[in-house]
């Protein structure tokens, strides 16, 4: 999911026109809903909040005609994917509510762990519940602790929080963002300096694509208020970092910054890892658009081998791994990417995508690939072998085991139909990442592990 949020220290008509290009540069986390708050909390009159939302992209929720529609000096937006939800306008995002501490809108980017437990909590309190989304959870809590204030009610609901979550929230005239204490999921702060606007975001190239500056990543463990006084940083739990590696592997566009690490330049490195831990001979070497055509380039300039640009991407279909049905993926992947068949016809290629979670995109491009010629393909992972769903908070079925928890990577080969298969050994993982200690790893499989 991608959140994006805005405070100015004055009212403006503009703020939706913004937002829809900071949202456009994070739509790649998620295609199946999107949503905005715009609150004008400055103007003293009755209608001060505003919400949009529904199912589809950026460019079907913001539209053209209301980009100066409404007028606003806080604005929070997000963009869904299904994580195990139905789709429906109802499990868009933000939602919000009045308060005993006044209007609240919110929006969340994680999954947690707990959610069961907090909402049997709530329901034996008396509460209904109109989502099937773990942010109504969290409003409800943060709703119940109101009549504490805004920043003893966010601490006191985020102290019931397990699992990742990043969170943003309009509350009265304070804008909020708050990170988990592992930093799972991303958010940094920047700022659009000659409007005295600042600006919270889950990717830096948000920032890139409104014209702000990034001043820093919010710290794990960390929230912080914006007001008109300026920002405010209040550390409300110690870091036990322990970020998602998968911001780097999947998630990320090429072109953010996390954490101080460049996605593009991590990508990178793991092409020129997968290459000298395996070498091959083979006559060109394709990236999966989009996010694996760093690794690619690493590994042609590792190996020497042509970088061949011959897989065609429809930019205007989803992305397959994080589609919420596997009829819809299966039928994506085909759709989504067509070869350059004069390229690959009779060709040893080495094709690189970013990870194999469930095989679907790997079997079906491998198809592709020695229909349009190929005389061999040799698939390499981007990542380790991945054997859980643990803290992605993405679109995994729990009761259809990832196929690297119970086979061995030769029965995977067999199955996606590749000439050979290789993954980026965790060992390699963990020297892109500096040692990989403030990196969650369990998810991967361990090195030689069968």
């Amino acid at each position: 999911m991608g959140i994006l949020a805005l405070h100015s220290k004055k009212v403006r008509n503009d703020l939706v026109g913004i937002a829809y290009y900071g949202m456009y540069a994070l739509q790649h986390r998620g295609q199946e809903g999107a949503g905005y708050t715009i609150c004008d909390s400055i103007t003293n009159r009755e209608v001060r909040i505003k919400t949009v939302k529904n199912v589809g992209l950026v460019s079907d929720v913001f539209l053209v005609d209301d980009f100066q529609k409404y007028d606003g000096n806080i604005l929070i937006a997000h963009t869904r994917y299904g994580s195990k939800n139905t789709m429906s306008i109802r499990n868009c995002q933000p939602i919000g509510g009045e308060s005993a501490m006044g209007y609240i809108s919110l929006v969340h980017n994680g999954d947690l762990s707990n959610k069961e437990e907090l909402k049997k909590e709530l329901l034996n309190n008396g509460s209904l519940f109109q989502t099937s989304i773990d942010t109504e959870i969290i409003l409800k809590f943060l709703s119940l602790y109101g009549k504490y204030g805004y920043k003893d009610a966010v601490l006191k609901t985020i102290e019931k929080l397990k699992g990742c979550f990043v969170l943003a929230m309009i509350i009265n005239d304070k804008l909020i963002g708050v990170r988990d204490p592992e930093g799972l999921r991303p958010l940094c702060l920047g700022k659009i300096v000659e409007d005295d606007m600042y600006v919270l975001a889950s990717e830096s190239c948000a920032l890139d694509a409104i014209g702000a500056e990034f001043i820093r990543d919010i710290e794990a463990g960390e929230m912080i208020v914006i007001d008109d006084n300026g920002v405010e940083s209040i550390k409300y739990k110690s870091s036990t970092k322990k970020a998602s590696s998968f911001e780097y592997i999947y998630f990320g566009r090429p072109d953010s910054v996390i954490d101080g690490i460049s996605v593009y330049d991590f990508r990178h490195k793991t092409g020129r890892y997968l290459y000298e831990q395996n070498p091959i001979e083979a006559d060109i070497v394709i990236g999966v658009p989009d996010s694996g055509v760093a690794a690619g380039i690493g590994y042609a300039e590792a190996s020497g081998i042509p970088y061949s640009a011959a897989l065609l991407k429809n930019k205007y279909v989803g992305r397959t791994f994080i589609a919420p049905i596997q009829e819809l993926r299966e039928r994506a992947v085909k759709v989504k990417l067509n070869p350059i068949k004069k390229l690959i016809k009779g060709k040893r290629v080495v094709v690189i995508d970013d990870s194999i979670v469930r095989g679907t995109t790997s079997k079906k491009l491998i198809d592709i690939l020695f229909e349009a010629g190929a005389k061999e393909v040799h698939f390499r992972s981007a990542s380790p072998v991945v054997i859980e769903e643990s803290y992605f908070g993405v679109n995994i079925d729990p009761n259809n085991k990832l196929m690297g928890s119970y086979m061995s990577i030769e029965e995977i080969r067999k199955v996606i139909g590749a000439t050979t298969l290789d993954y980026l050994s965790l060992k390699n993982l963990k020297k892109i990442l500096n040692g990989g200690d403030d990196f969650y790893m369990g998810c991967f499989k361990e090195d030689r592990e069968e």
